[in-house]
């Protein structure tokens, strides 16, 4: 599960922001600006954004997906095209799209460029934010010709967020967001899952790095002291036994939060129901 929310935290979007060729969206000022038909065939290389696109209505469009989208079950029934990060074309055009949809990075800049090259519209969205999730929704619903079902979606959450920011009361335990033990790597404010923190009453000791996740000092670690490990997934790994990490007193006295589904590991529609869980799961460990 460590290794899960590691790609998660690389995959789980990039940009927010669009690349369209023949047919598909461009992100302007306005962030839905129309153009061309909407898509029919979609390959989506993001979990996040499979997730949404069933969500928004457009599940029957897809015709393709990463081997990591596993929600809803219904995404699993959709032919797989391997990873998303540099993503295998010669799989993504055997499905003949009209559309494929990237999380933007680098590494995929050359497959954009040879889709594009193609007439093969890309649509590249970063789903590291709660507040993403209602923008990528309209960007998508504008891309496949559902948005009054995306601009239901998106209202909703945002309703649901607005109230939950409005609950919060004060930054509560310090937690660890560990994503890879050797070396550590934890997640940062950049990440969605520094607000479900937030949201479930405590403070991501982390916050201060502006990038999703980052690599950190196991004295860094100490340093901070967090009151809380959280950790994906229902089994303790490995690590927490090693000489090094008992440097740790939250290590050394056990305090896992842990927590499991991939509701924590991309932001969807999904993320503000599972607050109430990870609250439970902090103040469990604290005791």
């Amino acid at each position: 599960m460590l290794r899960r929310l590691l790609y998660a935290a690389v995959a789980a979007g990039v940009l927010l922001g669009c690349d369209a060729g023949q047919g598909g969206v461009r992100s302007g000022a306005s962030d839905t600006a129309a153009v061309g038909p909407p898509a029919h065939r979609v390959v989506s290389l993001s979990p996040s954004l499979t997730e949404l696109i069933f969500t928004v209505g457009g599940g029957s469009r897809l015709v393709g997906r990463t081997r990591w989208d596993t929600d809803p079950p219904e995404a699993r029934a959709v032919p797989s095209v391997g990873d998303g990060l540099e993503p295998n074309l010669e799989l993504i055009l055997a499905r003949t799209p009209d559309l494929v949809v990237f999380y933007d990075t680098p590494a995929n800049a050359a497959a954009i460029a040879r889709l594009r090259a193609a007439g093969i519209a890309t649509l590249s969205l970063r789903m590291d934010r709660l507040e993403d999730v209602p923008v990528a929704a309209r960007l998508l619903g504008d891309a496949l010709g559902v948005r009054p079902t995306a601009d239901s979606v998106a209202e909703a959450f945002e309703t649901v967020l607005q109230r939950r920011r409005r609950a919060v009361n004060g930054p509560g335990p310090g937690v660890l967001i560990l994503t890879w033990d050797s070396p550590p790597i934890v997640i940062g404010g950049g990440s969605f899952l520094t607000e479900l923190v937030a949201l479930a009453g405590g403070h991501n000791v982390f916050a201060d790095l502006t990038q999703p996740s980052a690599p950190v000092s196991l004295e860094a670690i100490a340093e901070r002291n967090p009151d809380v490990v959280l950790l994906a997934g229902g089994q303790a790994p490995g690590f927490v036994d090693r000489p090094e990490w008992q440097a740790v007193p939250a290590v050394r006295a056990r305090r896992f939060a842990r927590v499991e589904g991939s509701a924590f590991s991309w932001p969807s529609p999904r993320s503000l129901a599972a607050v109430d869980r990870l609250a439970a799961a902090i103040a469990e460990a604290g005791r």
